[in-house]
């Protein structure tokens, strides 16, 4: 079984989303639809991070 559900791409790394919203956030811009997508993208990459207990 694949570890990326069905219709779903690959996920970037956390780090690298996390450098995209600090630099909104420092640039004042944390109000824009790019944040908000980030966000998104942030959580999935959490969720895709998650294993199952053993």
């Amino acid at each position: 079984m694949s570890p990326t559900p069905p219709g779903r791409g690959p996920v970037r790394p956390l780090a690298e989303i996390n450098r995209e919203i600090r630099a909104l956030v420092a640039a004042g811009r944390a109000g824009d639809v790019r944040y908000e997508e980030l966000l998104a993208e942030w959580a999935a990459a959490i969720r895709a991070d998650v294993r199952p207990a053993a």
